[in-house]
């Protein structure tokens, strides 16, 4: 048949012919023996890594006796299961229920309301779509009708209409008011699963599964549940009760409002319920207009920006002084409160059809003679418009006022957050006292959930046993060693160990008043006393008065064209002068042009209480930038660093920065940092690159553009350590990972990880490094005391028992001295080792890479490598080739 054929007719050639025949067969020679074809190895199963396994307690260091706030669990209903149910609530006409709130008081009616036929079960409700009991409901599916007076809560915030007393929007206010204020609301419960308690147990042994997370997040919807009862905003596992005694003003209109942070977690010797003091951002409560004054730091109310108010409060929510009620704002109404018009029914006036006649009105006549209420200064102000976009409901500005427990979301200024740091310290003892009477307000025995389990939580402080690592000696010029007391050294009739020379350098000045020829002088003589070399300055350029007005962009471009004019060439560094100490607007302008425009090193400095400490800092910034060294480890000289100093080993410090709150479309800066100068592991230098906004996950560490090119960030700094550590490649590559969370861990050692092998296999095929990969977390909530003293855990306590992991490999170390509150311990997690650490010279290796950090005469409480890439990442997308090698972050 011609089916086969292109066209119906088949082909035919052009004298109307059948096409003629394919040729016929080749003929195989009588010669000819066939070859067997291998056969293919299968395609290799792709290895998926998962954490791994404790390798065993360390012992090095002074044992000490320690509290921690974790507070030992017993649940002795472990046959039982927890019935996980799906939830739907809706509206009598079938409308969803989405307001925050509305859910946990429709569930909260159905429960009282038909508690029999449930029954008599207590539920963990999520507040959105899922529901949990201990032992199943009568029926996998059930449904229900409750009726409840009004759903607008504290934490509800619908956009109802004014009720009959406050309304310049008096028109149908019966249909505004039906849809937010249904009386009726329809449930559905379907069963969903079945999760056994049983699992619990099973993770504290370390058998960790699917069941066990679900059965830890019952656990801890159990905790929001019972917060949100108490009237709390619920931030994670944070709580936040509304008590002005725990609001501290922070300044523009923002509070710092303290809660408590409140989970469980599985550790080796048991279940324990972490608490610990948590901080959130809240908008000051009470009148919108103090806010606004506050917030935009003017005056009176008439000084106030309406375009940028309107956007601060959009969706905020308020009540009126008049009727109590709530509303959520949704902008502002174009005219003033005198002039804004609208039309408010005549009840009894109706026209020739019999139609109800309507009146024109402004917003302020209408409060003042038909509400008699007297408005002070509202008159000549923009009304809060609390309606919908076509149906918009006026209210005048006195009197709104915003409600409690509002999260603020955008980015604190520098001032704002040191004034939260400032207010929200606690000392040991204080933060423990705090923490006991949070446990005994929280009232988690008359929890009816946590009962059902057979939980019962001590009220008393776990303990643990730490070591105190004692702290590496230093070495510093002229061979002199010191041993660090306390986390602490100085440099005082010392010198640096290596020490750079400057010379051709200049002084930018952009009006910052001092004395120029004062300042110079003093830092070159700090710079001899401490074995730095400094040629007097090429020039000083002082910035034109004609541009202290202009914008930050305008007034550096305009102070490099001053000196590109003067300048015979490029300097070696340049010292900037700005006229403030925090927050000045040119620092990144400035920092941008020198790093990424012209590859010049230099240092800003703020002159207004300069002395010799001072100085001492601004020269051990400078001779660090420069390719100095300030000190060094005793070992890290010898060099005896276990495993470390024995083969060529690179240390990476891994981080990514992302834009402020609010600005979800800057891109997130990915930084990388490695050690140079085998075997010394105090150098560094960085690699940055640009991804997509709030990717935490780094791609461009392997980044293959043709056969033979990569232009990832990995290869750059492996040929790095080539050249610098001479022509040797690392044998060992030690990362550092700092702002992922434990359910990242999988793709940083799957994702992140491969990336880096590839890039090495790219280079070579035939070399394989052994890689070992840490996480560093400051991100939690475990905090150590001292029992009976008032003091912080002694720098270098390391703790990797009883609150650790039951399985995987982590421990919490406390390098530096806390001077002020509480120390936070640096938890460190070891995902993965190849090289063979035992968990003495890991941790030892951990706590001297606190002691290098060329800023600082401290130990830091994490990790160097880490504290450059996170200093790297927060300073620019690009650097020109000139400083890529040097350590222009410190």
């Amino acid at each position: 048949m011609d089916s086969f054929e292109p066209d119906g007719n088949g082909a035919r050639d052009g004298n109307g012919a059948p096409d003629s025949l394919p040729p016929p067969p080749p003929v195989i020679p009588p010669d000819f023996v066939p070859t067997r074809v291998e056969e293919q190895e299968p395609a290799k199963k792709k290895v998926v890594r998962v954490p791994i396994s404790r390798r065993g307690l360390g012992s090095r260091g002074q044992r000490i006796s320690l509290l921690t706030n974790h507070f030992k669990v017993n649940v002795t209903n472990v046959e039982g299961h927890f019935y996980h149910y799906s939830v739907s609530v809706s509206y009598e006409d079938g409308r969803p229920v989405d307001g925050k709130g509305a859910g946990r008081k429709v569930i909260d009616r159905v429960q009282e309301t038909y508690n029999a036929e449930l029954d008599g079960k207590d539920f963990a409700y999520d507040g959105e779509k899922s529901l949990f009991t201990v032992g199943p409901l009568p029926r996998n599916k059930l449904e229900f009708t409750v009726v409840l007076e009004d759903i607008s809560s504290n934490r509800n915030n619908g956009n109802a209409s004014p009720d009959a007393h406050g309304s310049p929007n008096g028109t149908d206010r019966k249909r505004l008011r039906r849809p937010y204020r249904s009386k009726t609301f329809k449930v559905e419960i379907s069963f969903a699963a079945k999760i056994p308690i049983q699992a619990i147990a099973n993770a504290l042994r370390g058998q960790e599964s699917e069941n066990s997370q679900e059965a830890f997040r019952v656990l801890d919807i159990i905790l929001r549940q019972h917060a949100a009862k108490q009237g709390c905003l619920l931030v994670r596992q944070s709580f936040f009760h509304n008590d002005p005694k725990n609001f501290a003003d922070v300044g523009g209109g923002v509070l710092g409002c303290r809660g408590f942070h409140s989970s469980f977690r599985t550790t080796q010797g048991g279940l324990s319920l972490n608490i610990d003091v948590s901080t959130t951002m809240i908008i000051q409560p009470g009148p919108v207009v103090d806010f606004l004054i506050a917030n935009q730091n003017v005056r009176d109310p008439f000084s106030i920006d309406w375009a940028k108010a309107k956007r601060t409060l959009k969706n905020l929510r308020i009540k009126t002084i008049t009727s109590n009620q709530e509303y959520k704002i949704t902008g502002l109404s174009e005219k003033l409160c005198k002039e804004q018009m609208f039309s408010l029914k005549q009840k009894n006036v109706k026209d020739d059809d019999g139609e109800v006649q309507e009146l024109e009105i402004t917003v302020y006549d209408y409060f003042v003679n038909n509400r008699n209420i007297d408005l002070r200064y509202s008159g000549d102000l923009p009304c809060i418009n609390v309606g919908k976009p076509k149906r918009p409901t006026y209210i005048p500005l006195e009197l709104c006022e915003l409600v409690s427990l509002q999260r603020y979301t955008k980015a604190l200024t520098n001032l704002q957050r040191a004034s939260l740091v400032e207010k929200s310290r606690q000392k040991p003892q204080e933060r423990m006292s705090v923490l006991s009477n949070a446990l005994k307000l929280s009232k988690y025995d008359n929890e009816p959930m946590l009962r059902s389990c057979g939980i019962s939580i001590s009220t008393n402080f776990a303990q643990v046993e730490g070591r105190v690592l004692p702290a590496p000696r230093l070495k510093f010029g002229n061979g002199e060693d010191f041993s660090p007391r306390n986390g602490r050294w100085n440099f005082n009739n010392k010198k640096l160990v290596q020490p750079t020379k400057i010379e051709r350098w200049a002084v930018v000045n952009f009006s910052a008043r001092c004395d120029i020829r004062s300042l110079v002088r003093d830092l070159i003589k700090c710079g001899e006393m401490k074995g730095i070399l400094i040629d007097q300055p090429f020039d000083v350029f002082e910035e034109s008065p004609q541009f202290r007005r202009s914008s930050p962009v305008v007034r550096v471009e305009k102070m490099f064209d001053e000196i590109q004019s003067k300048l015979p060439g490029a300097p070696q560094f340049l010292l900037c002068l700005l006229p403030e100490r925090k927050n000045s607007d040119l620092y990144g302008p400035w920092k941008r042009k020198n790093l990424a425009d012209f590859g010049i090193v230099t240092q800003c400095m703020a002159p207004m209480r300069v002395n010799d400490q001072y100085l001492t800092n601004v020269l051990l910034k400078i001779n660090a930038k420069l390719g100095g060294l300030n000190s060094l480890l005793a070992v890290e000289h010898s060099p005896s660093i276990p495993i470390v100093s024995k083969v060529p080993t690179i240390i990476l410090g891994m981080d990514v920065s992302h834009g402020s709150p609010g600005h979800s479309d800057i891109p997130s800066i990915a930084a990388v940092v490695s050690s140079r100068h085998w075997p010394l592991i105090s150098r560094y230098r960085a690699a940055v690159r640009t991804q997509s906004p709030k990717v935490e996950m780094i791609d461009s560490l392997f980044k293959k553009v043709s056969d033979t090119e990569d232009e990832g960030i990995i290869r750059e700094l492996l040929l790095d350590f080539y050249t610098s550590s001479g022509k040797r490649k690392p044998e060992q590559i030690i990362i550092f990972r700092d702002g992922v969370s434990e359910s990242q861990f999988n793709q940083v050692l799957n994702v992140e990880l491969n990336q880096i092998i590839e890039a090495c296999k790219f280079l070579d095929e035939k070399w394989s490094p052994k890689f070992a990969v840490i996480v560093a977390q400051k991100n939690h909530h475990t905090k150590f005391f001292q029992s009976g003293s008032p003091d912080n855990v002694p720098p270098g306590t390391v703790v990797d028992n009883k609150v650790c992991h039951p399985r995987n490999y982590d421990f919490y170390l406390c390098a530096h001295a806390g001077m002020i509150g509480t120390s936070r311990p640096t938890h460190y997690h070891v995902l993965f080792d190849e090289i063979g650490f035992s968990s003495d010279e890991l941790q030892e290796l951990v706590h001297s890479l606190s002691y290098v950090y060329q800023r600082s005469t401290t130990a830091i409480s994490v990790v160097a490598p880490i504290c450059y890439a996170h200093l790297a990442a927060s300073q620019l997308p690009r650097l020109q080739e000139k400083v890529c090698n040097s350590m222009f972050f410190c």
